[in-house]
């Protein structure tokens, strides 16, 4: 079979990089003390099952999910003899994640690994990050996924730094993401023209409040949520001007001022400067403001 560019298709055929692979995605903690119950493994695009038999043998149970009917009866010949694994055949951005981690771990914690096409990997990446309620635990404890290098920069990046962007943000919102190692382009068929990177996301166990403990409880929180997200979208769509000039649309210019000010921000700063804590704090004060 030959990979197919309309799912942006790249095999691995190096083993070692599915066994380190694996290897980040199932390092402790794989025991969570508050339920005592071991992890599960789910991957999205499972290719023809190289990273699948690897965590099949770390995990007590995995399910793959994978769109290409070509490779169904490749992954069911390549995965005869994992008891454990299951492959779904579907398209994962259609996947009611919830329905599904429910459907098949029950109450276990998950874990999330791939390799995913880089023409999909931020969508896929925020629907699994957005399919809980930020205030509260997500089932999803970590996230361990290969992409193009320069998309592992931006969403592992530091606030200040000139990877920094909305996606950077929107990830910290949810976990700590980190950098783990890179894959050079000769490691997979066909060779793709870019490096990739394997990344790592470990969810906040309880929430945005583990990073930003003033949060607003109950009601409250999902207006407060949408306004911290209206906002870094508003100071990275226009990332060349400043927060007080590209947050304008949102807030009185005086009154951006007035809250930078208090939170001894310089006022004219830019978003890419500011961390997720940050815009938090932003937008508390903005809104206690106006």
């Amino acid at each position: 079979m030959a990979p197919k560019k309309s799912f942006g298709q790249n095999f691995l055929i190096n083993p070692r990089i599915p066994e380190d692979i694996a290897d980040a995605s199932a390092y402790e903690p794989f025991v969570y003390a508050e339920n005592a119950i071991p992890a599960c493994a789910l991957e999205i695009g499972p290719g023809v099952g190289a990273l699948t038999r690897e965590l099949s043998a770390r995990y007590p149970s995995v399910t793959a999910v994978e769109i290409d009917d070509g490779l169904i009866p490749v992954l069911a010949d390549t995965l005869a003899d994992c008891d454990n694994t299951r492959v779904i055949h579907q398209d994962f951005m259609e996947t009611d994640v919830p329905s599904l981690l429910a459907e098949q771990f029950g109450d276990s914690p998950v874990h999330v690994c791939g390799n995913l096409p880089y023409y999909i990997t931020t969508p896929i990446l925020m629907k699994l990050l957005e399919s809980y309620p930020a205030d509260g635990a997500s089932p999803i404890r970590r996230i361990t996924l290969m992409v193009q290098s320069e998309v592992a920069d931006r969403i592992c990046a530091k606030a200040g730094s000139a990877d920094c962007g909305a996606i950077t943000a929107a990830v910290a919102l949810r976990g700590t993401a980190k950098k783990l190692f890179t894959v050079s382009a000769g490691n997979f068929y066909p060779v793709p023209k870019v490096s990739s990177a394997v990344l790592t996301i470990e969810t906040y166990p309880h929430g945005l409040r583990d990073l930003y403990p003033e949060a607003p409880q109950d009601e409250a929180f999902a207006p407060f949520f949408a306004r911290v997200t209206a906002i870094i979208e508003a100071a990275f769509g226009q990332r060349r001007k400043t927060l007080t000039n590209a947050l304008g649309a949102l807030y009185p210019k005086s009154a951006i001022e007035t809250a930078l000010t208090a939170l001894d921000i310089r006022t004219d700063v830019r978003g890419e400067k500011l961390s997720a804590l940050d815009f938090c704090r932003l937008t508390t004060e903005l809104e206690r403001i106006c």
